[in-house]
């Protein structure tokens, strides 16, 4: 029994994305069934890059079908999802969901800033945009787009953030290594004094001096603004909501 088969039983199944791991923990259970065939048992503690090897050639041989979906990877789990040509029937027949309203310019720049630069903490982030991002940062914790991920050491000990998996599924990432080059953001540098001025401990603020060069606003987000900016991409060219194949070729659930 081929691994690639059995993993596209599970995921057309699969009410929900899945990841390496939870394959395998499914996997291991039904080989664990005390009334188990030999060739599930056979599929027993298999490494998680056997898995992804089977998902890959899963991957292919959709691709290569021409199916009116695919297999994809979104966030380190994987699912199937419609082509976008078949979008506009799929709506109909669905309904379309309410999306969330798309990030501002500033929201953009910023969280171009934190995706290529963290951990990173907001003080280093005003230096690098030139301009307070209090309101901004706020706004991007609450939709789960970046979350904190600890504390910088330095004096004050101020918060750091990143970003977190809501990010890769909004943008349609596997991972963070998939965003696009952005080296003149990279390069710009950044000073982390040895004392930071503050008032309260979690919220320090760098001196005044001396002033970094600034990045314009089309450099800050022109890692995120483009084929994966929700403004630049049509919505029928983005990612449908995760529908079972049997939905898109035969009407079934």
């Amino acid at each position: 029994m081929e691994l690639k088969l059995v993993l596209e039983s599970l995921l057309f199944a699969a009410q929900k994305p899945l990841s390496l791991m939870e394959l395998r923990d499914i996997l291991n259970r039904a080989a664990q069934e005390e009334n188990a065939i030999e060739p599930v048992r056979a599929l027993l503690k298999l490494d998680l890059d056997r898995i992804l090897e089977g998902l890959k050639l899963l991957e292919e041989d959709h691709r290569v079908a021409q199916r009116s979906y695919r297999l994809v990877c979104v966030a380190g789990a994987w699912q199937f999802v419609n082509e976008p040509d078949y979008g506009p029937w799929l709506r109909a027949f669905l309904g379309v969901k309410i999306r969330p309203s798309r990030l501002s310019q500033p929201a953009l720049e910023t969280l171009a800033i934190v995706a290529y630069r963290q951990p990173i903490t907001r003080a280093e982030m005003e230096q690098i945009r030139g301009v307070a991002v209090d309101g901004v940062l706020s706004s991007l914790v609450e939709r789960g787009l970046i979350e904190q991920t600890g504390r910088a050491e330095v004096i004050g000990r101020p918060m750091q953030y990143g970003t977190t998996a809501t990010f890769l599924e909004y943008f349609g990432l596997a991972e963070l290594e998939g965003l696009p080059d952005a080296s003149e953001l990279r390069r710009i540098p950044v000073h982390r004094p040895e004392s930071l001025l503050t008032v309260d401990p979690g919220l320090a603020t760098a001196p005044e001096s001396p002033k970094l060069e600034e990045a314009s606003p089309e450099t800050l987000a022109l890692a995120l603004d483009g084929p994966l900016s929700d403004e630049a991409v049509p919505s029928e060219s983005r990612l449908e909501e995760p529908v079972s194949p049997a939905a898109d070729i035969s009407g079934g659930a």
